[in-house]
């Protein structure tokens, strides 16, 4: 008897903000995603490992272990490089940390900027979901 793929896509979110953890985990969920969420890259670290998601949603200023180090710890694993991410932070692209440009991130939100609906847009659009492509979200 074979098994067959799940139908939903796999989402981690990794933010200190409770609040818009929740926000985005609700969102996704809603979108039929399985989501789990982490508060710090450590934890972050571990939710990743035992769920390797389709996509991250990553915060960068976090307590324990920031969202680039996490990153790079999960570029660093044979199967990391196929995780598709997106950095949702509140810092802008200039004051981001350098290390970024090399760890393959597929999009960098400033969060004040884009709506939740907008960012659920650009991950539908990243993981290939939708159609129609929107020249206003590429970064």
């Amino acid at each position: 008897m074979s098994t067959s793929p799940p139908l939903y896509k796999k989402a981690v979110v990794v933010e200190d903000d409770e609040a818009i953890q929740y926000m985005y985990k609700l969102k996704l969920e809603k979108a039929n995603f399985k989501v789990k969420t982490a508060s710090n890259g450590q934890e972050g670290l571990s939710v990743i490992e035992e769920l390797r998601p389709d996509i991250i949603l990553l915060d960068l200023n976090m307590p324990v272990m920031s969202g680039d180090k996490m990153l790079e710890a999960v570029r660093a694993r044979p199967w990391g490089n196929s995780i598709k991410v997106i950095v949702l932070t509140n810092i802008s692209k200039d004051e981001a940390p350098p290390v970024l440009r090399i760890l393959n991130v597929d999009r960098y939100i400033v969060k004040a900027h884009y709506t939740p609906n907008q960012v659920l847009e650009i991950v539908n659009e990243i993981l290939g979901e939708n159609t129609r492509t929107s020249s206003l979200h590429k970064s």
